[in-house]
Parts: structure tokens; sequence; C-alpha cells
């Protein structure tokens, strides 16, 4: 895959290892250099006597440096990155070094034993009896909590919401508490997103009333699970806080091999980690797919996933009505960067998909969409619209879209981004056949 600077850029950790990797973009920092289909290396003189051994995987863009720094990628491995980018020519094509080829074959034979492993374990004999006792116990613990969750909830409507700006954040946190220890952690999550939500804009009350109404929804269909079909109640324990770990997926979920596409990527910070959510686009299938990524604040993200990138790959679905988490089976095989989405809709077609996905799975929060022909155009309020050519519009996400005037010219563009029921939020679109970032990146 042929990298844009933008592309390098956005998987740098912070704007300081950006601006450093900038430096290190010409090829007259590089003592040695060379790739093959596998890899990308260099070795980069710094202020000691022995250059610094970088060296890249192509299938993952994973990286190793002989340099002391702790932030992954350095700068060296983004230096090198830029300088194939910008100049890709000047590299030539050889047999990797040594030590280039070592920590290629330590990688495989990691991936080797996880999968080795991974197997070994799904022939372990279970204690179904054990088990299953387990979940019941947590079931109770879940169930007692929903139904003190419900009575709070309650006490608030009936005396009214007029009060909570001034209650504050601590009673939505002792709620939150509460659900945790009664092993409903993801619950106990949005209960801390509804508290922020509280007195934030005019119209607060329909949001938290908004969000307060999917946990109603969900306590319901808590006191009746054992009547709704197994991939609801998949999405509804999940939607509690009962995990489904990628080993148990990649054992028993449902496969499929496509051409893919990242067609859309954020990094959000929940609590105490950083969520990066990749949006995958299959080119034969049409399907969509979530790659979820979780990392603590000074801790690298698990795997390296470029907006823009394309690979050939099967995915293992996670469980669920309408489930759109998948986990990557195996090495995905890079390929050649596309000069346009694989497909788009219209803004009528993305509705009705919502429409479906929601009669599915009423919990989804939110959907991956590429848009066709899109214009951002401003009221005299501020408040920002995509508009087909039709006419008819989306509000969009946030107050500055500025970077997306500039790219179309006011020109219709495909557009691939988040749709969450009330709002689009732009990430990407395709500018003269190459897929441009609608979000900063690190200058």
């Amino acid at each position: 895959m042929q990298l844009t600077e933008q592309q390098v850029l956005a998987l740098a950790p912070d704007s300081s290892s950006a601006a450093n990797g900038k430096k290190l973009m010409s090829a007259s920092k590089w003592v040695s250099s060379g790739k093959n289909a596998q890899a990308l290396w260099g070795e980069c003189q710094g202020s000691g006597s022995k250059p610094y051994q970088t060296q890249i995987d192509l299938s993952d863009f994973a990286s190793k440096c002989s340099c002391p720094s702790r932030k992954f990628p350095c700068k060296h491995a983004l230096g090198l990155l830029l300088f194939a980018a910008a100049d890709g020519q000047k590299i030539a094509e050889a047999a990797p070094p040594d030590w280039v080829s070592a920590w290629l074959d330590k990688r495989t034979a990691t991936a080797i034993k996880k999968e080795e492993k991974a197997a070994e374990k799904a022939s372990e004999p279970v204690d179904e009896t054990a088990r299953q006792k387990r979940l019941e116990k947590r079931e109770q613990r879940v169930s007692d909590g929903l139904a003190a969750f419900r009575l709070w909830v309650e006490d608030i409507l009936r005396q009214g919401m007029a009060r909570l700006p001034a209650d504050g954040p601590a009673v939505w946190e002792q709620q939150a508490a509460r659900l945790v220890d009664a092993q409903a952690a993801a619950l106990a999550a949005r209960v801390r997103r509804i508290s922020d939500l509280v007195g934030a804009g005019p119209d607060w009350p329909q949001q938290v009333l908004s969000e307060l109404g999917s946990i109603a929804l969900a306590m319901h269909a808590w006191e009746r699970i054992a009547e709704l079909p197994e991939d609801v109640q998949s999405s509804l324990r999940q939607y509690v806080g009962f995990t489904v770990s990628e080993e148990e997926v990649l054992q028993s979920g449902q496969r499929l091999h496509d051409q893919w596409m990242l067609v859309a990527q954020t990094l959000v910070q929940e609590g105490h980690l950083r969520v990066q959510r990749n949006w995958l686009q299959g080119k034969q299938s049409g399907k969509f797919a979530l790659l979820l990524q979780f990392a603590a604040p000074s801790q690298p993200l698990p795997a390296n996933y470029i907006p823009g990138m394309t690979f050939s790959a099967e995915l293992v679905c996670w469980p669920g009505a309408a489930s759109q988490r998948a986990a990557v089976c195996g090495t995905p095989l890079a390929l050649p960067a596309e000069s346009a989405f694989y497909a788009s809709e219209t803004i009528p077609q993305m509705l009705t998909r919502m429409s479906t996905v929601l009669a599915r799975n009423p919990w989804t929060d939110r959907v991956p969409v590429v848009m066709q022909s899109l214009t951002p155009v401003s009221d005299d309020s501020g408040n920002w619209f995509a508009v087909d050519q039709e006419g008819q519009a989306l509000p969009l996400q946030g107050r500055q879209h500025w970077i997306w005037m500039a790219l179309s010219g006011g020109a219709p563009l495909d557009v691939a981004g988040e749709w969450d029921g009330k709002q689009f939020l732009p990430l990407a679109c395709m500018v003269n056949g190459a897929y441009t970032l609608l979000t900063e990146v690190h200058a």
C-alpha cells in the first residue's frame, strides 16, 4: 500500500513524534534503506556512533527500532514511512538484512504460537455445570442491580428533571458504582456519559431522556431475556456488560473472507482507556465491520490500522443481532490503495439501513456510512449540514467543517463517517482519487 503523508501522521502517538518524524523523511537522514513486499527498513544516524536500526512489517505496519524511545511508533519509524511515502523510488528493492529477517521470523513464530495456544485452549474440556452456575449467579446480580437502578430512574421522573443540574455528577456516579458492583459495567459507563449530558446544552433534557429510554428498554428486555431470540440475547448481554473474549469468537464466530477497506477511524477517551474504532467495508460482500482496539493512555494500540488502507483477510464476527464488531484472523495481505470507496449510499438508503439495524438491535449506538455526493453547508446560526444533490440534508456533528469545505471547493464528494441516529460525523472523503482525512492529524 502506498501511504500518503497524512495517513502516516495519523499513526503518530502525539504531535511531537509527528514533528520529529517529519524531520527524518529525507533520504539524507538514512545511512541505508531497503524494502521488499513484506517489509521496509533503514538505518538512521543518531547522536551515537552506531545508527539506529528501524524496521516495519508492511502487513500491519508494526515497527521495531533500536532507539531508546518508549513511543510506538517512534520518530524513526514515522520518518522512514514518511520517506517512503514522499520519495519511495529512492528506496531500493532488496533482500532484507539479517536483523530484519530475524525480527520478521520471530513475529511469524509468535503468531503461530498464539494460534496453537488458542487451538489448545479450545480443545480443553469445559465444566458446563460449573459454568452455568457462574452464569446464573451473575445474571441474578445483574437483575438485582437493574431493579435498584430502575427505582432510582422512576424517582427522577416523578420528581422532575429540573433539579438534576443542581444535584451534580455525584448522584450519577453513585448509581454507576452500584451497577459496577452488580457486574453491569457497560451500563455503568453509559450512566456516566448521561451525567455529562445534564445541563450541557439547551436540549439536554431530550438527550437524557433518550439515553434513559434506551436503558429502560434494556431493563424491560432483561426481565424476559429467556423469551428473546438467541442473537438478541447476546446483544442485550453485551449492552449490559457481559463480555465475549476474542478467543471465544475465534473458536465459534461466523467467518467472512473479503477484500476490506478501512473507510473511517475514530480515537476517543472512555474512562481510563483509549478506544479506537476502525470501520471496514467489504468489496464483494458490501458489508461493514468494526475492529475495536483498547489501550491505556501510555500504551500503544495492539495493531496499526491506517485510514484508507486496503487488505485481504478473513474476519470473524462477534455474536449478536446486527452485530458489527469483528476481529482479523491471521495476517492480512496488504493491497494497493483504492481511488474510490467500494460503494456509497444516498441519504434515504442509509436511513433505511439504519432502521433495519435498529429493528434487529435497538441498542445500536452508531453505524458506519459511506455517503454519496454530499456538500457541506452552514446556516446563519453556524449549524452545519451535509446536503445531497436532491436537497436532502443530514445535520453534522460539530461546528467546524472547513477542511471538507476547502477540499471540495463546493463540489459534491463521497464521504465516509458515522451516523448515530441524530448527526453525521464526517471522517474521510475521496478527492481526485485519493483517500483524504477530514479530521485534524498531527502536524
